[in-house]
């Protein structure tokens, strides 16, 4: 009875996992238009699966936000113990863009803010802060960097058109190069943001085949998605 007790909790971990990952990816597509049907779909559940662990679209709207908000604090707060100013605010930039598929600013204001999220945020608000002043003190951040310019570029590097459209188009042959070219652009952008000169860009130097294989038809393998 308890192994199938512990089962059962592990399926419906795994399935509340698929259920949060394919939102995080529907949002970044459709935004706040993202309906609980398409959801499901992503995940590979039901619609009933869906709503039995979340009753409203708007509770699991809060519950993401509130995962995000607290994976946005642990990177400050990660940065701030990081010895280097630069390498802690760099740190805490890089964890926000990779911590999933786009931001979930299109969804502002089309469900209620919970204490708990407006608690979350303003812990999260204070450590950025912190990093902001902790790196112009160490001259290391460009002066006049503001923690909501640096906030504003988080949301701008989080999603990915390119990647986006490789996507739709089924073109997984261009994954690498993607994920390359992505990588030296979000390097470029915070560099942008150091007081003193930066290093070299890392990974491979792009190639045009990323802007001329989108307009190429797709290869049998490929299959767009929806």
């Amino acid at each position: 009875m308890t192994s199938s007790r512990s089962w059962r909790s592990e399926e419906v971990a795994r399935n509340d996992r698929a259920l949060l990952r394919a939102a995080r990816e529907v949002l970044a597509a459709d935004g706040a238009h993202a309906s609980v049907a398409s959801i499901a779909a992503r995940a590979g559940v039901g619609v009933g699966s869906l709503y039995r662990r979340y009753r409203t679209k708007q509770e699991l709207f809060q519950r993401l936000c509130l995962i995000a908000l607290r994976e946005y604090l642990d990177a400050a707060k990660e940065g701030l113990a990081m010895g280097d100013p630069w390498e802690g605010l760099r740190h805490y930039a890089m964890s926000s863009i990779r911590s999933g598929p786009g931001s979930l600013a299109p969804v502002a204001g089309t469900f209620e803010v919970t204490a708990e999220m407006t608690e979350l945020a303003g812990q999260g608000d204070r450590a950025v802060a912190m990093l902001v002043e902790r790196a112009h003190r160490a001259e290391v951040l460009r002066a006049g960097v503001t923690p909501v310019d640096l906030e504003l570029l988080i949301e701008q590097l989080s999603k990915s058109p390119l990647q986006d459209q490789l996507h739709r188009q089924g073109r997984t042959e261009l994954d690498d190069a993607a994920q390359n070219a992505r990588e030296r652009v979000i390097t470029i952008a915070l560099d942008g943001l150091r007081a003193t000169p930066a290093g070299p860009v890392p990974g491979r130097p792009p190639g045009y085949e990323l802007f001329t294989m989108r307009w190429a038809p797709p290869t049998d393998d490929a299959q767009p998605t929806e």
